[in-house]
């Protein structure tokens, strides 16, 4: 069985690969901690919440989150984690939105609360309603002022491993387990990722240059790299630990293709291009693991849960993609982890009343 996408991308995923050894020397890690695999040992189902894309001030989402909070702290969760956006694309993206406010937000949680980076806070601030900042700066002062220490947010911290030094570089690359499952965050953003095709580059809705643009596409390339190499030794710990599943989170729609629209194969757009060695690793890395794989994503707002990786004929069938819901539906997911289950993961979607 092969993935359905190009072979290029499957060159690009052989160097992710080859530079794992050189990617990870620089890993700020707590998984050589007591602390880090005592999530590993802990024993019985848990529960943890995802949520993200909130809140947006264009669809009046601030007096839904403290409910949105409360009734995330109502329930006994492990941890929670936050899959990006956290404002809307069309307004400024200032210091303090980005980044104090947000943090205050998460530190509302109960339980320890994971953040994932979404495009609306650094790839798209180059936009002229965003601010026209630029978008490599605003990601640096992501990671100064998001994954500036090893721990998480939330009144209850815990402890994750980084692939780079806090406030690093990679730095917001993530990884944790918890009761024999191996959850992995990845700065994959909307937006193409980063990439930024030929023709695509200057607007006037944009301050970018083409200078700007080649810069931007130089990140993208070395820190699609670097993601593929973090993705990889996570599945190589999980079989190691012989974990029962892998859950990774990232904050781009990846642009699957979609079964029911037989003539038009999202993936074959130059939108989705940037995604394209992502999916073809993950594919061939869930291939080859026993367990349960599951990929979240956020950004288009649609709550879902299906198998969209491969056509009808070669399905994957430990392979599970759930998007979370995101503005104006302020509500949240609960997902259950029972090791022992055919599924490992069970997922409900949790309707926050008056929101």
């Amino acid at each position: 069985m092969k993935p359905v996408f190009n072979t290029h991308s499957l060159i690009m995923l052989g160097i992710g690969v080859l530079a794992c050894g050189i990617f990870t020397a620089n890993t700020a890690s707590a998984e050589n901690s007591t602390d880090y695999y005592n999530h590993d040992r802990d024993e019985g189902r848990y529960s943890f919440a995802l949520w993200g894309d909130l809140p947006y001030a264009k669809n009046g989402d601030d007096p839904k989150i403290a409910k949105l909070i409360d009734s995330m702290n109502a329930e006994n969760l492990e941890f929670t984690v936050f899959d990006g956006d956290t404002k809307d694309g069309s307004s400024v993206c200032m210091d303090d939105v980005i980044g104090a406010k947000a943090i205050a937000r998460f530190n509302q949680l109960k339980a320890p609360t994971i953040y994932i980076p979404g495009d609306n806070e650094w790839t798209d601030c180059h936009r002229v309603n965003n601010g026209g900042y630029n978008a490599l700066e605003r990601l640096d002062f992501i990671r100064r002022t998001m994954f500036g220490k090893i721990e998480s947010f939330g009144q209850r911290t815990m402890k994750l491993s980084h692939q780079g030094a806090v406030a690093g570089v990679y730095s917001e690359n993530t990884r944790w387990m918890k009761n024999g499952v191996v959850f992995v965050g990845l700065n994959i953003p909307g937006s193409n990722n980063n990439k930024v095709n030929a023709g695509a580059c200057t607007s006037s809705k944009s301050v970018r240059s083409q200078a700007d643009c080649d810069a931007d596409n130089a990140e993208y390339a070395d820190r699609n790299a670097h993601n593929l190499a973090w993705l990889t030794e996570s599945f190589n710990i999980a079989k190691q630990k012989q974990a029962a599943g892998l859950m990774v989170i990232i904050q781009a729609d990846p642009g699957f293709d979609i079964p029911e629209t037989e003539t038009v194969n999202e993936r074959l757009s130059p939108d989705f291009d940037g995604y394209t060695s992502f999916l073809n690793a993950l594919a061939t890395e869930a291939q080859a693991f026993i367990g349960q794989v599951v990929l979240v994503h956020g950004d288009t707002h649609f709550f879902k849960i299906d198998k969209p990786l491969f056509n009808q004929a070669n399905l994957l069938k430990n392979f599970t993609r759930i998007e979370t819901f995101g503005s104006p539906n302020t509500h949240w997911v609960k997902v259950t982890v029972n090791r022992n289950s055919a599924n490992v993961f069970h997922f409900d979607p949790v309707i926050v009343p008056g929101n």
